[in-house]
């Protein structure tokens, strides 16, 4: 099984500017951080690969965290190793710069098809600096798969399906999905774990796949960043 977790560095403050020109975050010289929403994917990420190794008898699970930006991300996806994840892999290029949430999620959908075949992929609610929530959704849509929001907690899961529980406004369904999916799950779906120190130790050479617009299926630098 193989499970995709969508990370994002987000400013560690919210004494941010705005790029006049641009209408985009100036993120040079600021302090940066993972989105803390997004540790609640990725402790999704870790508890359902815990759960199928120790249940699918033998059954192997394997966690990839997929960011964009430049290339000081790589700190989040350290962090996310120390956490426990597998493999790592960020695209940067100045062409992705200025991106929108369209071009967000459609970059990520190119990210996500250059990463083999994807069972399950989980994203945070939403991210501090952007606010809207709609990343994961349409980051679904371009993939051409099914998507469930607010999950906020997991049941069964089978090799070919996953039961959630989703959090509407007025109250909650359980629903069954077929792999692959999406889902953004909810900050109390699970407390996220602490970076380990040994892991650090373990990871500190570990391979980070760097993607390029050149090495995506749609090299169109028109399709991308502040172009798009």
């Amino acid at each position: 099984m193989n499970i995709l977790v969508c990370i994002k560095q987000v400013p560690g403050t919210s004494q941010v500017e705005i790029d006049p020109a641009t209408g985009t975050l100036k993120r040079d010289g600021v302090a940066a951080k993972m989105n803390p929403f997004d540790l609640y994917a990725l402790e999704t990420a870790l508890r359902i690969k815990e759960k199928v190794e120790v249940e699918g008898r033998g059954r192997e699970v394997v966690v990839t965290v997929l960011t964009m930006g430049p290339p000081q991300c790589e700190k989040v996806v350290r962090e996310a190793f120390m956490m426990g994840v597998d493999r790592g892999i960020i695209l940067s290029d100045r062409a992705f710069g200025g991106a929108d949430v369209l071009m967000t999620s459609y970059t990520l959908a190119q990210g996500v098809k250059k990463a083999g075949d994807v069972d399950l992929i989980i994203c945070g609610k939403q991210t501090t600096d952007g606010d809207t929530a709609q990343v994961g959704a349409e980051l679904a849509e371009w993939l051409k798969i099914p998507h469930v929001v607010n999950v906020k907690a997991l049941g069964e899961i089978t090799a070919k399906d996953i039961t959630l529980t989703v959090d509407l406004p007025d109250y909650e369904i359980a629903e069954r999905i077929p792999f692959p999916m999406l889902m953004t799950v909810e900050k109390g779906v699970f407390e996220p774990r602490l970076p380990s120190y040994r892991k650090k130790l373990a990871t500190a050479d570990r391979e980070i796949t760097w993607l390029k617009l050149g090495d995506l299926e749609d090299s169109d630098s028109k399709h991308y960043g502040l172009n798009g």
